[in-house]
């Protein structure tokens, strides 16, 4: 049974009072790989949403994403201010298999709307926080001589490294295979410089993630850590 299809098999099985329901991620684009799953945004008009199930339909593992249209906003509104919201994608790019009552193409239409308006801006306060954990890991990876803790001082670095990229350009969050993807239209090439980086990091050379990670630094205001403060809060 092909996506499609599998998809809505799932949301009758287990939904068949569903208001509408989106097939987004992978599987609806031209990245699908052999491991991609069907992710399904379900929209009820109550209990027992909102809820979020990983089960397996035949062949393809499923993530189930059931909310009404009142949760949807409230989790959405919620991500948005991360600047990340894979709900929010899901609705925006998803293909919309059903829709019952106009529902469907109301989330829709908003998810269209919030993406197309692009993420909050970012703050200095923010920036700087990402600075300086960038140099200290900077500092960490440069005084470090033992291969196992440069390893995961050097993955660290290149994601913290890609997160800051997205946040000076303006662009959404993404983890994973997500934030690859959007480097690759917000900082072109970036991510093929940071892994090559961390491989060479691995041979015993951490000159190249340096250059990098303080190129992109650069663009931020550079590297940050005497005269770093934040004040604490109260328990």
């Amino acid at each position: 049974m092909d996506a499609i299809d599998s998809a809505c098999a799932v949301v009758e099985e287990h939904h068949p009072d569903a208001r509408a329901a989106f097939l987004g991620g992978s599987v609806v684009t031209g990245r699908r790989t052999a491991m991609s799953d069907l992710d399904i945004v379900v929209l009820l008009n109550g209990a027992p949403a909102p809820y979020r199930a990983s089960i397996r339909h035949g062949d393809w593992p499923v993530e189930l994403f059931v909310h009404t249209e009142t949760t949807w906003h409230a989790y959405v509104e919620r991500e948005v201010r991360k600047r990340r919201s894979p709900l929010l994608w899901m609705c925006a790019d998803g293909l919309l298999l059903f829709d019952t009552d106009g529902v469907g193409a109301r989330v829709a239409a908003e998810a269209r709307k919030l993406t197309g308006a692009g993420p909050p801006s970012v703050s200095a306060e923010e920036i700087d926080d990402r600075r300086y954990a960038i140099t200290d890991l900077l500092d960490d990876l440069s005084g470090s001589i033992d291969q196992g803790e440069r390893l995961f001082i050097a993955t660290e670095l290149a994601r913290r490294t890609g997160e800051l990229a997205l946040a000076i350009g303006g662009s959404w969050n993404g983890g994973g295979k997500w934030l690859a993807r959007r480097l690759d239209t917000t900082a072109p090439g970036l991510s093929t410089r940071l892994h090559q980086a961390v491989r060479e990091v691995l041979e015993g050379q951490v000159e190249p993630l340096i250059s990098v990670v303080d190129e992109v630094l650069g663009q931020a205001g550079g590297r940050l850590w005497v005269g770093y403060r934040r004040g604490g809060r109260m328990p």
